[in-house]
């Protein structure tokens, strides 16, 4: 792609934008099918689908990156991403939800505070992780990787079996379901929506790719810092499945899946440390810079602003945004320009 010209660079750039918000709201659908077809729970379905195929592009982006071991931009797009994604919550709470209620007073069940704890947890081994010698290896990455894949799969499993203990109490209780918009949901056959839901997961992995191959040039030839770019335009451009998708989610009024689709995803994108040490043979973790760090402090006080708006719901609003998407709006504001004074 370098032989495009930056207009056309541009053109592929908007091109791909609007095929993954196209379909991270067909997607969005599909999910929502599948996980009532087969009674995985709103948030399990966030948490393990939607979080995933939203993160495609991610994937594309580490495991390319280890495979040619360059991971600087990798990294901040990892922890960068996660710090961007969380702020993608403030657009889901004032165009997903809007003047009705904070998003937070929508949904706060018990597995998406569990789904917070899982990112602030796998994020503070993030953190620990740095403080080891790059020579303390383990099948050529960190031990802390594995650990964090782990406490992955973990809260996978723990919040899946919570999930649909209390999908059954709230389906005995008959108020499942009672709020949300079946005439906007997939009309099809289980088997329909399995094919659909993988096409478009390919189709979103290609476009993604697309999208940072094309962002990553133009950014070079307008001399843009690697971590800024990475961290914050590139983060950016790979969270729009999370923006399309979550504001879908809550169009359909899906409100734990909108929530868990944005905290699934910031827990599946730290174990992608693993596979780009096991592709590149390094491991990365130890050799995180200040500015990896930064982020990934910035992560966890986001995340954590969230998880205190769901335990303690308030259904005030400034802006048309609940009192916690406002806080986490300037903290990520205040962040970013931080960011900028310690490069």
């Amino acid at each position: 792609m370098q032989a495009f010209s930056t207009p056309a660079l541009l053109a592929v750039f908007l091109l791909s934008t609007a095929i993954i918000w196209w379909m991270g709201v067909r997607i969005t659908k599909l999910v929502d099918f599948v996980t009532i077809r087969f009674d995985l729970g709103e948030a399990f379905g966030g948490m393990v689908f939607l979080s995933i195929i939203t993160n495609l592009p991610e994937i594309a982006i580490t495991l390319m990156a280890a495979s040619h071991r360059n991971y600087d931009i990798a990294v901040s797009n990892i922890l960068g991403g996660i710090a961007i994604q969380t702020v993608v919550l403030v657009l889901i709470d004032v165009f997903g939800v809007g003047h009705s209620a904070p998003l937070t007073w929508k949904g706060h069940a018990r597995v998406l505070i569990l789904e917070g704890l899982a990112v602030i947890f796998i994020l503070s081994f993030v953190l620990m992780g740095n403080q080891f010698p790059e020579s303390f290896k383990y099948f050529h990455s960190s031990p802390i990787e594995w650990i964090i894949f782990g406490i992955w799969l973990g809260s996978i499993y723990f919040i899946s079996n919570i999930g649909k203990a209390d999908a059954k109490r709230e389906k005995a209780q008959e108020v499942i379901h009672h709020s949300r918009h079946p005439t906007n949901r997939f009309r099809g056959s289980t088997s329909k929506a399995l094919l659909e839901l993988s096409v478009g997961a390919l189709i979103m992995l290609i476009s993604g790719w697309l999208l940072e191959a094309s962002g990553e040039i133009v950014a070079n030839r307008l001399d843009i810092n690697g971590v800024i770019f990475g961290g914050t335009i590139l983060a950016l451009c790979t969270a729009l499945p999370e923006i399309s998708t979550g504001i879908a989610s809550a169009k359909i009024r899906d409100y734990n899946m909108a929530v868990s689709d944005i905290f699934g995803g910031n827990a599946f994108l730290p174990i992608l440390f693993l596979f780009a040490s096991l592709i590149g043979g390094d491991a990365i973790l130890p050799s995180l810079k200040p500015t990896d760090l930064y982020l990934t402090t910035l992560g966890i006080i986001l995340t954590g602003i969230y998880m205190v708006g769901m335990l303690i719901p308030s259904p005030r609003q400034i802006l048309r945004m609940g009192i916690d998407s406002f806080i986490v709006l300037w903290v990520y504001i205040l962040g970013i320009g931080g960011l900028i004074l310690i490069m």
